[in-house]
Formats: C-alpha cells, structure tokens, sequence
C-alpha cells in the first residue's frame, strides 16, 4: 500500500512538473512570437520623431525625393496612395524614391495604419510620424504649409516644390517630370 502511494505520488508530482514546463515552454514561446512581431511591425513601419525624419527633406544627392504626408483617416490621401505607388514601380529604374509619411494618431498604428500597408501591399517606404508638436515640425517641412493633408514634397538637389493638395496620377507624373527636367 505505501508502494502504491509513493508510486501515485511520484506520478502526481512528474506530472505537475511536466504540466509547469510545458506552460512556461509556451508562455516563453508567446513571449518570444509577440517580441518577433513587434520587433516586424517596428521594422516594417518605423515610427519617428520629426528630428530623427528631418534629414529626409535636407538629402543633397542625385536622387529625386516624392514624400507624401497621409493617413489612413483621410480620403483624399487614400484616394492618391496607388499614384504614388504607381510612381514607384513606374520610376524604379530612375533615381526617384517615394517616402510615405503617415500621420496617423500613434495609438491606431498597430490597429489601423500596419493592417492598412499589409493588405494593400504597399511597396513605397511608409514612415509613421510620432510627433505631436505639428506647428514646430509644419513650417520645417515647407513655410507654405498650413498644416492639411495630403500634402507633398517633391524635390532635388536642383529644385524643391511642395503641394498642399490631392493629386490625379497625370498631374503627379507632370510636377513629377518637371523637377527631374
């Protein structure tokens, strides 16, 4: 009888063991799947204070810069994206790169702005702007700009122009034509 008791027990006790490895194997396996993808969402869609953007509106190289500002929110911005995307695919062997910043609120950028980019495949560089002092960071951008989106930047080394509209795919390729000529 003491046998049996000590061999019921041994199995109890191997079996919580075993029970509490395997829990903590999964919490850890949780926890590393959750950092990886965190880790992918940083990678994919960095998200930026204006300082550490800025540079991008300051580069003196061969290479013609279309930087939109946009969010998910607005319809307008929405509307124009696949231009911009189609600037992109259309220009990949020219020196022309499309930066995407998003100004999306910081707390919809997992909900909102990632779902967004994935399911719409977008292939331009997309950057999340994480600042909320807009009337420092606006006139830095451009001292025309009141502050309404979508608004573009389109520049060189040579000339500089910014658009506080919408644009069609034809007048986008035309401002687009005019500073690389």
């Amino acid at each position: 009888m003491n046998k049996l008791l000590l061999i019921v027990c041994l199995f109890l006790f191997h079996s919580c063991i075993n029970s509490t490895s395997e829990t903590k194997d999964k919490a850890e396996e949780n926890t590393s799947e959750l950092s990886a993808s965190k880790s992918i969402i940083k990678n994919t869609i960095p998200s930026l204070s204006f300082s550490e953007i800025e540079p991008y509106f300051k580069r003196e190289n061969d290479t013609t810069y279309v930087i939109n500002f946009w969010a998910t929110w607005c319809k307008p911005c929405i509307k124009e994206l696949p231009y911009f995307e189609s600037i992109t695919e259309n220009y990949k062997d020219q020196k022309v790169k499309v930066v995407l910043i998003s100004l999306d609120f910081p707390k919809k950028v997992e909900t909102n702005l990632i779902p967004f980019v994935r399911k719409r495949n977008i292939k331009s560089e997309v950057i999340h702007l994480n600042d909320s002092d807009a009337n420092t960071w606006i006139p830095k951008v451009s001292e025309e700009w009141e502050g309404a989106i979508p608004a573009t930047l389109i520049y060189n080394k040579e000339e500089r122009k910014f658009y506080e509209r919408s644009f069609t795919y034809e007048e986008l390729v035309n401002e687009l034509e005019n500073i690389l000529n």
